[in-house]
């Protein structure tokens, strides 16, 4: 009996007054009394018993108990079927934990023990010691058993294996630790009778729940990360590369010396633990929570051109062409990689980098895909020593699975259709922060060609005072006739006569690739740099990824990270606006560069002092860098909106601090444009908030083909609009690589299915996986394998939370969402501004009727009926009328709702107050507080509204700018489509003719290059003292170990050192 109306808060809807009959049905006809127990939450099922109109009211006044699923007390049991429960499906509350137990085993294993007798016990019988011999069969009995297994005799609500399951769900959640549970445990024991069959302590229970997952593979390395003893170098005791033993040794001392011996018990030097794929994703289709879900890309998703989901980009598109048999099966795996090193210690004065490898299923429907239940760790490579080049080494194993799964596939069940189908998968990308994308492609990520997009062409320039490579060519991204071409003051000096470096293709790649020589791996092997020859230009070693057949041909191979692109640029800019020790990029180095490149004669340093330079137009005063802290210390934002930015601010020093990768998002592409309105100068301002509309269209869930192309022309002028302002130092390559984003946008979909915030966030959960501080690994390994058989079991609890069923911070209940009658009274909140009730006028309440009914979906076919025969008519009274007419015809278009619509509005209504509105050129509302909104629009409703937050008009005292509060969730409806005209951001823009529309937005006047003012003569000069320079950003020869860092605030410095 369906019996979810328990579950709704809305005791008079039409679901729930219909289950409460069902109830009364069911009752009464399992008894021979005319009373029975009241099971509503003030009676409890107490010992007074109530008459049927008496129960009814009951249950309608004060709702029905909602853990009270099972209706002992009213007949659901009968003797004999209690028996069979008791037997078959013991009362484990609202649990699948039977379902759960059949999913985990699948089909096969079902198969395997059908032939044997079910009543047969364990270790008992030949029969079963045979059958013993299958391990999976024999983990699903025990586990049957258990689940079968009372807690103790005449105990219904628990079972031996789902109170087992329902504490570790709790030891998971709120981070208990194994000496907690175990102490639990025996608290348990000694509460629950004698013979109970509770497990003794927590290793017994570890052992059960371990029986419900999967498990992995322990595989021996070389110390040195030559090789992997595995295959048919399983049993060799020494590396074959470099000859360093297999085996850990022990140092004695002796009259000789220290003297190395081998251990008793041979342990390995260095541990690969690998997770086989195969088993995790068979797991998705055999289980019904998640079998339908797998299939979403091909059945459910919206096909109509918006890009909202890997399956609509160019490249899942391109991969389908190419390969029309993988395509075919829609159920077919697309599978996307992730890497980084992280630390698992959380203490930087440690240096130990253990980097786990993560695969990302894109299957799954947005709110599902890239979190962290369907994010499956493939592998867990030792530290203390980061892999660097030699990652290839260990990836080994998961290559030829992937290889395996192309080729071969494996017999998978799906429990959503009842079948077998061949599963087959493939792998569309990597993602990575800029460091790792040199150690997955192969191509090194510094020097001089550190763009891997533009390859050979890398606009790069060596400054000679900064001792570092700049990147100022986004000229060459401009089209042809583009008068910012021929501009060589403002720029680098040079007329740019360049095209835009061309896209390369996977085969383009493997013939660069064969004219380099072949790489050994591993530490102990000393290379040979003159084996970097100009012909292999950056290219480090032949990425293992090209063993997989369809590499090649995949259009986007690996992802830049826009998250660590944001991080730095936002580094960039803030640290030199508020002239941040370390961090600014203007210094009397720069001024020297400019000098030493012949542009921007004005800001030279002084020919009189040479320590001496005079302030640009980005240099700022002291009072209006304590106006941008003050700004940003007193902003409020809505809660999980970001963290408390306030704290990083420190007003005493001018300076912004401690910034995580999130926090730079949100101030980059919300909150510093506008702290820096009517305070930075006007060309440095419009540049950074052009940049911050490029980034927040980019970032958006929902996109168009057109709107990233839009985008994807617009950036070079953006990015030419900071090349005249700031020096050369402030772009490094990260600066650069802003303008391939769009590009891959394009290829590979919205960017919150290929950045590195939910990879990070997995990592930072490995990392509290560590116990034992001696083995971080091994730690990682267990708890990991432990809480992934938990996530697969949190599935199938349904009155406990678990880590998939958890509920947002704030969440206040279901009330909104339960609501099911006329769109158009859609409440997507609550307001939290002050009300007052009032009552409506004639004119208003006819008003407001209006509104609704013109507003209302299902009504619009009436609507056009009264357009096109009665505009002589009052729309109100014509729609009274006619829905009465209507009701008359017993029209199935009529229901109670449209019934209550025809009536019209009551009286009584609560008023806001609306306030002065305008709207500025990029885009920002901003609100006057002390102005009402002079217009006849009265009536808003509730589905129209947004959260926002309001923020100090620095531009426009008096006045605020209202921010929208967007969600970091996706299991919201989806956004709609932004149109291409919020886009603009220039006024004169809107005089050109629509073909050209796009072409003008971002370009300047015929004049502004007279007008660019580059020097403040209102800052005095700055005087610095000269320092000798070091040149230590020669490129080493080999990939640096330093990337021990889990976390996501990667600077410049790091990256190009």
């Amino acid at each position: 009996m369906d019996k979810h109306w328990m579950q709704i808060d809305d005791r008079m809807s039409r679901e729930y007054l219909k289950g409460v009959e069902d109830f009364l049905q069911f009752a009464f006809a399992h008894t021979e009394e005319d009373v029975i127990p009241c099971p509503c939450t003030h009676c409890n099922n107490g010992d007074l018993e109530l008459s049927k109109e008496e129960v009814r009211a009951h249950l309608i006044m004060w709702g029905i108990v909602k853990g009270y699923t099972r209706w002992l007390y009213h007949g659901e049991f009968t003797a004999k079927e209690k028996q069979m429960c008791d037997k078959m499906d013991l009362n484990v509350d609202s649990d699948d934990i039977l379902d759960m137990i059949h999913d985990a085993a699948g089909p096969n294993v079902l198969e395997a023990i059908s032939k044997y007798d079910d009543e047969q016990e364990p270790n008992e019988t030949s029969n079963f010691q045979s059958l013993k011999q299958n391990e999976e069969a024999f983990k699903f009995l025990k586990l049957l058993k258990a689940a079968q297994q009372p807690l103790y005799p005449g105990c219904e609500n628990f079972t031996k294996l789902s109170l087992i399951v329902k504490l570790f769900q709790i030891k998971c959640l709120y981070g208990l630790s194994d000496t907690a549970v175990n102490a639990i445990l025996k608290l348990f024991k000694e509460a629950l009778p004698s013979d109970d069959t509770l497990p003794d302590s927590f290793q017994v229970a570890r052992k059960m729940i371990r029986d419900l997952g999967l498990h992995y593979d322990k595989i021996d390395a070389c110390e040195n990360d030559c090789m992997l003893f595995w295959k048919e170098h399983e049993k060799a005791e020494h590396c074959l590369i470099c000859g360093q033993s297999r085996w850990k040794e022990i140092e004695t001392k002796t009259n000789k010396g220290p003297k190395h011996e081998k251990c008793g018990k041979k342990i390995p030097r260095k541990v690969l633990r690998y997770f086989p794929l195969k088993k995790r994703l068979q797991r998705l289709f055999m289980s019904t929570k998640t079998a339908s879900d797998m299939r979403w890309h091909d059945e459910q998703r919206p096909k109509d051109g918006v890009i909202r989901h890997p399956a609509d980009s160019d490249a899942w598109k391109s991969f389908d062409l190419s390969h029309p048999a993988f395509s075919k099966e829609p159920r077919n795996v697309r599978l996307g990689l992730a890497t980084d090193g992280v630390n698992p210690f959380g203490n930087m004065s440690v240096s130990h980098s253990t980097w786990p490898v993560i695969i990302v299923v894109y299957n799954l429907p947005p709110w599902m895909c890239m979190k962290q239940p369907f994010c499956m760790l493939s592998l867990l490579i030792h530290g203390p020593k980061a892999p660097g080049n030699d990652i290839d080494v260990y990836l080994q194993p998961l290559i030829e699975e992937l290889r395996e799964l192309w080729y071969d596939g494996v017999d998978t069940y799906d429990a959503s259709k009842k079948e077998n189908f061949r599963m087959h998968a493939a792998l569309l990308w990597t993602i990575n922060d800029f460091p790792a994308y040199a150690v997955l492609s192969g191509w090194s990520t510094k020097g001089a060609l550190a763009c891997p997009s533009c390859n050979r062409e890398t606009p790069s320039y060596r400054l000679k005072h900064g001792h570092k490579f700049c990147y100022m060519g986004a000229r060459r991204f401009l089209h042809s006739n583009h008068k910012w071409r021929k501009n060589k003051a403002h720029f680098n000096g040079k007329v740019e006569k360049r095209a835009a470096p061309p896209v390369l293709s996977g085969d383009d790649v493997l013939n660069q690739l064969k004219k380099l020589p072949k790489v050994t791996f591993g530490k102990g092997v000393k290379r040979k740099r003159n084996y970097v020859k100009k012909e292999t230009l950056n290219c480090r070693k032949s990425s293992i990824f090209f063993r997989l057949p369809y590499w090649r041909g995949n259009f986007l191979r690996h992802n830049l990270d826009v998250m660590h692109i944001e991080k730095n640029i936002f580094d960039n800019i803030v640290g030199t606006l508020l002239d941040i020790k370390g961090k600014t990029k203007d210094n009397l180095k720069s001024r020297r560069d400019l000098k030493e490149m012949g542009i921007r004669e004005e800001l030279h340093p002084s020919k009189d002092n040479n320590e001496e330079y005079p302030a640009a137009c980005y240099n700022l005063s002291t009072d209006e860098i304590s106006k941008i802290c003050q700004f940003l210390k007193e902003i409020k934002v809505p809660n999980g909106y970001s963290s408390n930015i306030a704290r990083c601010v420190n007003l005493k020093e001018g300076k912004i601090f401690g910034l995580k990768s999130h926090d730079s998002h949100i101030l980059l592409e919300r909150l510093f444009p506008l702290a820096s309105r009517g305070i930075v100068p006007t060309e440095v301002c419009e540049a950074i908030t052009e940049l911050s509309i490029f980034f927040r269209k980019l970032c958006s869930k929902v996109l168009t083909i057109e709107q990233l192309e839009y985008l994807e022309s617009q950036i070079p002028i953006t990015l030419c609009k900071l090349e005249r302002i700031f020096p050369p130092s402030f772009f490094d390559v990260m600066v650069h690589l802003s303008i391939h984003l769009a590009s891959e946008a394009k290829l590979g979909g919205p960017v919150q299915f290929r950045w590195m915030y939910p990879i990070e966030r997995f990592l930072r959960k490995l990392k509290c996986y560590v116990r034992n501080k001696s083995r971080p690994e091994g730690s990682i390994a267990e708890g990991y394998n432990v809480e992934e058989c938990l996530i697969f079991c949190s599935r199938y609890l349904n009155d406990i939370e678990t880590s998939c069923s958890q509920s947002e911070k704030n969440f206040n209940g279901n009330s909104l969402d339960s609501y099911k009658g006329l769109s158009v009274f859609t409440q997507t909140g609550y307001s939290l501004s002050n009300d007052k009730c009032g009552t409506l006028s004639d004119r208003e309440r006819n008003q407001a009727h209006h509104y609704v009914l013109r507003n209302c979906e299902e009504v619009q076919s009436l609507i056009e009926q009264y357009e096109y025969q009665n505009q002589n008519l009052d729309l109100s009274e014509w729609f009274h009328h006619r829905v009465i007419q209507l009701c008359k015809e017993k029209n199935a278009q009529v229901n109670e709702e449209i019934v209550a619509l025809a009536r019209g509005p009551l009286p009584g209504v609560q008023r806001f107050t609306g306030k002065g509105v305008k709207i500025d050129k990029y885009g920002f509302v901003s609100v006057k507080t002390t102005r009402k909104l002079n217009t006849d629009e009265p009536f808003v409703l509730a589905s129209q509204v947004e959260q926002v937050y309001y923020v100090k008009d620095g531009l426009n005292p008096g006045w605020l700018i209202a921010l929208k509060g967007q969600s970091r969730t996706y299991n919201l409806p989806l956004e709609e489509v932004p149109n291409i005209d919020t886009l603009q951001v220039d006024e004169d823009a809107f005089q050109q003719n629509t073909s050209c529309l796009h072409d003008t937005l971002y370009t300047l006047n015929d004049d502004d290059d007279d007008l660019l003012n580059l020097k403040r003569d209102d800052i005095s000069p700055i005087i610095e003292a000269s320092t000798v320079i070091v040149d230590d950003n020669v490129e080493s020869e080999t990939q640096s170990d330093d990337d021990t860092d889990d976390d996501d605030s990667d600077t410049d410095e790091d990256l190009m050192l």
